[in-house]
């Protein structure tokens, strides 16, 4: 459930805004009388999935007015319990409201001194991990990878048709990877590292698999942020399709090992494009738009154009995949 107020002005808007608000079915709702600086609280209670519309109406009513504040929290109990709906119109909905989706993203895009800083920690902890062959230290280094906000942040910009959102995401995610291979190619160059370790080696398989892995962790990482569900593990599999092969890259670049660096570098441009394809669509078939229609005219815009360009990379991807597939593995010297 959730508890929507909004503080306003008292005058004629609020009786639009009552009527509006009503509309969208609330289970409960109380308009305060006005204050001694004469404003108003309108109180809307929801049921979770519910309230996008109401939002919605508010913000066309009273979007040429400045002094108005709306904000959103979440219940987690209520008495009398209020009656479950039915399975199949629960699951119709977007569970997360757009503003919620957005503030949460949004964070995750930001380009700052902790992200750099996980982002070179989880680099160190998967490097030695993977070169010492400990799959519980790489694991490790997937729970601190900062990798699954940018990715998500610049999907959700696409599925909006929100430019700076879309560069915000894509300069902090090329940061992020920029780094990662930057730390992992001067360890491979100056520390003498096992590099035929089985988590290294497994970087640089690149097979027609590689792109289902990483659509369905796109897929179920966007689903996670629709539905309002903990991202804290979809975000370690997110991790694993793109810190590994990234930090390999860097390994084998920096010990002068070409070809298999080329591969990890491949496995990783497939995991990028193939992790935004799925989640723009997901953003897409869960009903992510913006809310008036002229945005949203761009949006679908967006949408199209970038899942053209995702679609058409992963298929140039998959095809030099397979081509990779078909030849002899690369071998260390």
């Amino acid at each position: 459930m959730r508890l929507i107020e909004l503080s306003m002005p008292d005058g004629d808007r609020v009786q639009q805004v009552l009527k509006a608000t009503l509309q969208t079915e609330p289970v409960d709702h109380r308009l305060t009388e006005p204050d001694d600086r004469g404003r108003r609280l309108l109180r809307l209670l929801f049921k979770t999935g519910d309230g996008q519309k109401a939002i919605d109406a508010i913000s066309a009513i009273l979007e040429d007015e400045t002094d108005w504040q709306l904000v959103v929290i979440p219940i987690e109990a209520s008495l009398p319990k209020i009656p479950e709906e039915d399975e199949t119109r629960q699951q119709q909905k977007t569970l997360a409201l757009r503003e919620e989706i957005y503030d949460d993203i949004s964070r995750g895009g930001r380009l700052n001194r902790d992200y750099l800083l996980l982002t070179l920690l989880s680099t160190l902890v998967v490097v030695f991990g993977m070169a010492a062959d400990n799959v519980a230290v790489v694991i490790g280094a997937m729970v601190i990878a900062p990798l699954l906000g940018p990715i998500l942040a610049f999907s959700f910009g696409s599925a909006l048709g929100d430019l700076p959102l879309m560069l915000k995401a894509a300069r902090t995610a090329i940061a992020g990877l920029s780094l990662g291979l930057a730390v992992s190619f001067l360890i491979g160059l100056t520390l003498p590292l096992d590099l035929t370790s089985q988590e290294l080696m497994t970087r640089t398989v690149v097979g027609l698999d590689s792109p289902v892995l990483a659509l369905a962790a796109g897929a179920a990482a966007a689903l996670s942020i629709v539905t309002g569900l903990p991202a804290a593990l979809v975000g370690v599999m997110v991790a694993v399709a793109l810190l590994p092969p990234a930090a390999a890259a860097g390994l084998f670049a920096g010990a002068g090992l070409w070809m298999l660096a080329a591969r990890a570098l491949l496995l990783l441009f497939i995991n990028v494009v193939s992790v935004n394809l799925a989640a723009l669509v997901v953003f897409f078939l869960k009903g992510v738009r913006p809310r008036t229609w002229l945005e949203r005219r761009a949006a679908k815009r967006s949408v199209y154009v970038n899942g053209a360009v995702w679609f058409a990379l992963i298929v140039a991807l998959t095809m030099i995949a397979a081509h990779f597939a078909a030849q002899p593995a690369a071998v260390l010297p």
